[in-house]
């Protein structure tokens, strides 16, 4: 199961700004909205799509050599068990 990684600061930006009709505030609402979320997003621990995608992409690689080196050590299992039978 793949964890969606959670959407750009931008775009949560603007969903905010949709649901609060910033727009109909004033520049002044619509500023202090945006410096608290971008305080609040600040604190979290998020990193960037790219930096996702990349250690999606290592985790993927490492996940495939995982699953080669299990059958190989399956293989030697088998081939040693029979030398032990003969």
């Amino acid at each position: 199961m793949a964890l969606k990684p959670p959407p750009p600061p931008w775009e949560v930006l603007q969903q905010v700004g949709e649901l609060i009709g910033a727009g109909n505030f004033g520049s002044g609402v619509d500023k202090s909205a945006r410096n608290l979320a971008q305080s609040a997003l600040a604190r979290l621990d998020v990193v960037s799509r790219e930096e996702f995608d990349a250690q999606a992409e290592i985790l993927e690689r490492t996940r495939a050599r995982v699953e080669e080196l299990e059958a190989v050590l399956e293989s030697l299992t088998l081939e040693l068990e029979s030398l032990e039978g003969n």
